[in-house]
This record gives structure tokens, sequence and C-alpha cells, in this order.
């Protein structure tokens, strides 16, 4: 079904502004949906066809009632796809048509040429129903109950993955075949046996035959030590991992498989939600202020505008965040208040009036959009002065008189704080560190605690579904309350230990 001609009007016509402006984006195609089709296709992540589970139901029926009583309502629905495809939520005024339009083609344009983006599946539409076939014809074949049964176990562990494996995939193959080389016969130990540079007549005194044969010696013992270990590093990707080493039948690698592509496809979203959020409230306000609104229009542009970026209590809008930081970037790009000589500037009064009137802005704000994800783009562009200007500050528990306030407003504190919270989008990193535990084949898992507890609730969970996928005991160590803890299930029994 087309949409209303006035619609249709304004999404060429907002499209054409858009690329004049310098945005880059796919094609993107729009559907007018009423309220209830919009908060299904949220509760679906966006895709209008997905595998049959209880969860995609249950996030409905939230979703159903928080919009009944006003909680909440979705503007608009945004799909990482060649083509794009967008939803509108049908009875909004053409005020918030356009501006969910405009925000959508800054969206589709970050999706297309964002680094962290590049590997996705951009036909995901498509596989998305393929995966939902696929499903379904294991359900016929074995029982509903019985697959749902596994996709929990599968979903459970669903952000144990290495969000950087796309990027160094090539790289880790290679490493890994001149590892396996390397490690074949003698000749690979020899390869890799340091010998200085001398000359012939030197070579005696330069590499002496006791000083190469303790370098065999220490690479045979290691290598074989390695062959031992297994895996012979520490393992990120725990899906991966399961995938190729459980006792999986071949039903349930394939379900195992599609949830891990899946999890593939979603991870940019969240490495880059602040900035991707900034980016398209940067454009759309751009897009409708300057060449979109009439003067009728101005005041409820402002006041829909103002909701989005609107400081949120106790934590921090995404929106917010990345837009101020873009409008920084290109403020301060465009007056030459970056480099060295900017730096080392001691004259507050200097510094405060600096303007080189390089107009670089714009041309950084493109390099931005391309290079980073949230954690790069904060650690740059996040100043004090932005800090100080912003008036951010840290609030939490004073545990002297037990009450919330805030603890600090010094910069160094609060970055590091926000960087802690988006670091691999806020999920713990787990590793793999041993699939033969103790010699009675315990997978072993390790949480890198980076001062954040794992919940003990949530960990017992996914023990127990990692039981079901491993099929031998599981266990996991971490820190809790400043000590080492060691919790373990073996199908029956949950232990904690030290």
């Amino acid at each position: 079904m087309g949409l209303p001609h006035y619609l249709a009007k304004a999404v060429d016509d907002i499209a054409v502004i858009a690329r004049a402006q310098g945005l880059d984006f796919f094609d993107t195609v729009f559907e007018e949906v009423n309220y209830r089709q919009m908060n299904e296709l949220a509760s679906y992540e966006g895709f209008s066809t997905r595998y049959p589970h209880w969860r995609f139901g249950m996030t409905y029926e939230q979703m159903k009632k928080s919009y009944a009583y006003g909680l909440h309502k979705i503007y608009e629905m945004v799909i990482n796809n060649d083509p794009t495809y967008a939803y509108l939520l049908e009875g909004n005024s053409l005020v918030d048509q356009k501006l969910v339009i405009a925000h959508v083609y800054a969206h589709s344009d970050f999706f297309k040429n964002n680094l962290f983006f590049a590997h996705t599946n951009r036909k995901m539409v498509d596989e998305m129903a393929n995966h939902a076939v696929r499903v379904r014809r294991h359900m016929e074949k074995l029982g509903r109950a019985r697959v749902e049964e596994f996709l929990d176990a599968c979903l459970s562990i669903n952000n144990l993955i290495d969000i950087q494996y796309p990027y160094q995939e090539e790289m880790q193959a290679k490493r890994e075949r001149a590892q396996t080389a390397a490690r074949s016969d003698d000749e690979g130990v020899e390869e890799r046996i340091v010998r200085f540079r001398s000359k012939d007549y030197m070579e005696s005194f330069v590499n002496p035959e006791t000083f190469i044969e303790q370098q065999r010696d220490r690479l045979v013992k290691k290598d074989a030590e390695a062959r031992k270990r297994f895996p012979a590093r520490p393992v990120r990707d725990v899906m991966w991992f399961l995938l190729e080493n459980a006792p999986l039948q071949r039903w349930q690698q394939d379900i195992l498989e599609l949830i891990r592509e899946e999890a593939y496809y979603f991870a940019p979203q969240g490495q880059t939600k602040i900035l991707n959020e900034g980016w398209a409230a940067y454009w759309h306000s751009r897009i409708m202020t300057e060449k979109v609104l009439d003067a009728s229009e101005i005041v409820d542009f402002a006041d829909h505008h103002s909701q989005t970026v609107a400081p949120h209590p106790r934590q921090l809008n995404p929106y917010k965040l990345g837009l101020d930081l873009l409008r920084d970037i290109r403020e301060r790009w465009d007056a030459g208040r970056f480099g060295k000589a900017y730096d080392e500037c001691q004259d507050q009064h200097r510094k405060a009036n600096w303007d080189r009137r390089l107009g670089l802005g714009m041309e950084k704000l493109f390099e931005v959009r391309k290079t980073h994800n949230d954690v790069t783009f904060l650690d740059e562009f996040l100043t004090e002065d932005f800090v100080w200007r912003s008036k951010y500050y840290l609030f939490g528990l004073n545990k002297r008189t037990d009450t919330y306030e805030i603890l600090t407003r010094n910069f160094k504190p609060i970055k590091e704080q926000i960087l802690a919270s988006i670091t691999n989008f806020g999920q713990p990193v787990i590793h793999v560190v041993d699939a033969n535990h103790e010699n009675r084949g315990e997978l072993l898992l390790e949480h890198r605690f980076d001062g954040q507890p794992l919940r003990k609730d949530y960990a017992v969970d996914v023990l127990k579904h990692l039981v079901h996928l491993w099929g031998r005991p599981v266990s996991i160590r971490t820190q809790l309350d400043e000590k080492n803890v060691h919790w373990s299930f073996d199908g029956k029994e949950f232990t904690e230990g030290v």
C-alpha cells in the first residue's frame, strides 16, 4: 500500500534536500502503519517476519500496555538494509512526519557509510525471513516446545560474541594458519628460532649452539603445552566456540548459527547508539529548520524536537549527548580550536575567543560519522570544557550518609563512568578459557572484571542454558565483593566456591 500523496511528496522533497546537504543514503522505502502494527514491528526489532518465539509476544504486550497508558509512543522505525525500510506512524501531524523522514535519511546515511556497519548483511530483511522458515521447519519436525527451549538457551548467550571479530577475521585466520604450519613439524620450530645477523666466520660466536638449543627446547615445550590447552588462548566469541565444539545435533547447530548471525548484525547498533542517534538528530534539525519548515510549523517542531533531546533524569539521553557533541565538534573545527597550539595555550581569554576561521567543521563531521563508534567518539571528543558547559555530574549512593546525591563534577571520573557504561555496549566480557577443566570435560569461562559485578541470578540462568548447549558442567570465574568467586552448574545443582 502506497503512501498518501502529501507524505509521498514530503519523502521525495526531503530526499532531494538531504542529498544536497551531502548525505549519501540507500534507497529508502517508507510505509505508514497504525500503532498496533508499529508495536508489532518494534517487538520484532523492526522486521516484519521473525521466527516464532514467546519473547516477541511478551515484548508486544509490554509495548501495547505502555502505549495504552501513555508511557511511550514510537514515531519511527528504520531498518539497516539496502534498500532501507522505514515506517511512519499513522495519525501523526505532518510536522512530525517530516521530522521523522529527515531523521530516517540520516540513519540510512549512517548505516551505509559508518565502518562498523560495513560487514553487516544489507539484505537482512530477506535473511530474517529465511531464518523464520528454517526455525519453523525444525518445529514441524521436532515439536515447538523442544525447539523453543533450545532457542531460549541460544538467546541467553547472544551477547557473548566478540564485537571485534568482524574487523579482524582475516588477520586472525592468517595468524592461526601460520601458527598451525609453524607447529606442524621441527622445521616450524627452526623457523621461529631467533638468530642474530652475523658474518659466516662469526656465526658460532654470535649464535652459539647452546643459545640455539635453549630456544629450540623452549619452543618445543611451549608448543606441547599449547596442544594440551584447549583452547590454546581465551576465546571471546562463546557462541562460535560452542558451534565448533559442543556436541550439537545438526538442527541445533543451524539454530545457534542463525542466532549468532543476528547477534552480529545487531551489534553495530549497540556500538553506535549515541553517535548514530546524534547524527540523525543533527541532520533532522538542520534540514527542518533551514529547508523544510514554514513559519506556521516552527513552534510545533521546536516542541517535539525538544522532547527528543531533553535531558533524562539519572541517565544520559543518547540523542542529546550525540547531538550536542557533534555541534561542539563542528564549532571547534570551524574555529580551529584543536591541535597542539590550542591545547598548549595558557591564555584563557585568548582561548575563549580563538577563531582561525578554518571552516573545517562539516568535513570533520563526515569523517567522524565514517570512522567512529561510541567509545572512540566519546574518548576523543568528550572534553573537559564540554562536560563543564553541559553541567554533567556523577549521581549515586553516598555510603556514608546512605543517600543518593551528586558524587562529583570532576571531568575524569565522569568520562570514565560514561566510557565504562558503553564499552562492549554495556555487556560483560566473557571468555572461554578451558574446555576440559579439571580433566572432566567441564567448560570454564572467565569474566573480565571491570568494576561492574555480574548479577548472580542472571549468571545462574545462563549457566543452566550453557549446560544445555555444552552437555557437561559449566562454570565461570568472576569477582564479587572484592573477592574471586567460582560459580558452577552441573546440570542439577548450582555451587559457589573461591
